[in-house]
């Protein structure tokens, strides 16, 4: 880069213990950020653009990352604005899924009868019990109290769509459907959701499936799952490719398996083209050489597998069309990770030989037939009016979220309403009506 565009790279991380808040503070401290990694549906890209952290990028690109700018299609830049402004490089030529669901030993789940992928959470139960009962020494889900599997059981068993909106340790809001995603609903407050929930959680906890002290546990689920001693895990699909393969190498035979929560409902949303991207700081020193970067980074084959997979013949070689590691590698001295998540590009990835190659015949096969295009690409929500009750619902989900997801609230019946009277007192009322009265106004501008 120095040679092409006289500037280097210095690499940044904000890791991930408490990152949200980090990375929040890293923006509003006023330090002269460059490039930074977004992301609307997860890292609050569009309350941090509201507080001023980016840089408007109309006039910039064109000339100072043309090929970007030639290559993202109009109707993708229109995702990328606020108001009118475009504030972000779409990750829009990378394909991904990050959809959630449960991890399952194949082999396991044959041995307690059950032939055929898992279809709903009744199966994962049977999976559970089976190990609780026939596997010594291994807890059936080594679970920690960070795992929120609630938005998995909506996702699961209703038709209602998570917005882009963080209410911290549980999705507090939704809209109707696919065909209604314009009206507000609550899986808390609609009809039995939460109850259903919390009743299943409470009987999973009552079977033993996870520790007693599972609320202060801080064990490593995934490590345990590689050394046979739980048998369930949750994350999205790509960790999934990534975790096969692992598991074929440190449990052989066990063919990992996934339940995709969506599966019992065929309630799947393609993932927004703005979950990764790039962002300029809006005090960035030399905005126009952070662009030309940029510009190389996506664009240059070069570039792209130097910052991706380092350098070739030290941390990676390409074999039957694969990256494999070398022979010789050391991990002590070769070890190389960035997960560029600011616009990675399919023309330029190559396969790599820790990701599980069945991915698109069988996962990815299964979501082309259901899914369905994301609906809130545009949806930019002002939480102005609202952001002192946003925090105080945050608040809430973090203390009483836990303890009923897993079965540690007692009652179920009296927990949820417990969990509801908190909430109304927090102004979840005044967030659902503010959030509805923006997405009416959204609603006319994708119709108008």
């Amino acid at each position: 880069m120095k040679q092409k565009i006289n500037a280097e790279l210095e690499w940044k991380w904000v890791e991930w213990a408490d990152w949200q808040t980090k990375y929040n503070l890293l923006l509003a401290s006023g330090d002269p950020v460059d490039l930074i990694t977004i992301g609307t549906d997860w890292l609050d890209t569009w309350g941090n653009a509201q507080r001023g952290a980016f840089m408007n990028l109309d006039d910039l690109l064109p000339k100072y990352a043309p090929q970007t700018w030639e290559s993202i299609p109009q109707e993708d830049w229109a995702e990328s604005k606020y108001k009118g402004k475009i504030v972000l490089i779409p990750e829009n030529a990378y394909t991904q899924w990050v959809n959630h669901g449960f991890f399952y030993r194949g082999d396991w789940a044959k041995e307690a009868g059950i032939t055929g992928p898992v279809k709903d959470w009744d199966g994962i139960e049977k999976y559970l019990q089976y190990i609780k009962d026939n596997k010594k020494n291994v807890i059936p889900w080594d679970a920690t109290a960070g795992v929120s599997t609630f938005g998995g059981w909506v996702n699961s068993y209703t038709q209602e769509l998570e917005l882009p909106i963080s209410t911290g340790w549980l999705p507090v809001f939704a809209t109707e459907s696919v065909d209604d995603p314009y009206t507000v609903v609550s899986p808390i407050f609609d009809e039995d959701t939460m109850l259903n929930y919390a009743t299943k959680m409470k009987s999973w906890a009552d079977k033993g499936f996870w520790r007693e002290d599972v609320l202060n546990y801080k064990g490593d689920t995934r490590t345990l799952l590689k050394g046979g001693l739980t048998g369930l895990d949750q994350h999205h699909t790509q960790t999934f490719g990534t975790l096969r393969v692992d598991m074929d190498r440190e449990q052989p035979g066990s063919e990992l398996q996934m339940y995709p929560f969506a599966r019992t409902s065929g309630n799947l949303l393609e993932l927004s083209i703005t979950h990764g991207g790039t962002s300029l700081g809006a005090h960035s020193k030399n905005p126009e050489r952070a662009l030309m970067a940029y510009d190389l980074i996506r664009n240059d084959e070069q570039i792209y597998r130097l910052l991706n997979y380092g350098i070739e013949g030290v941390q990676y070689e390409i074999k039957d069309g694969k990256r494999v590691l070398p022979a010789g590698y050391d991990p002590k001295k070769n070890e190389f990770y960035s997960d560029f998540w600011g616009g990675r590009n399919d023309k330029l990835e190559i396969p790599s030989s820790t990701v599980w190659d069945q991915l698109p015949t069988t996962l990815y096969a299964e979501y082309d037939k259901i899914k369905h295009p994301y609906p809130y690409g545009q949806f930019v929500f002002d939480k102005t009016p609202v952001d002192a009750e946003l925090t105080a619902i945050s608040q809430v989900t973090g203390e009483m979220g836990p303890s009923i997801a897993f079965g540690k609230a007692g009652d179920p019946a009296k927990a949820v309403e417990a969990f509801k009277s908190k909430l109304k007192a927090a102004g979840y009322d005044k967030v659902k009506a503010e959030l509805q009265k923006q997405l009416d106004a959204y609603k006319q501008q994708m119709q108008g």
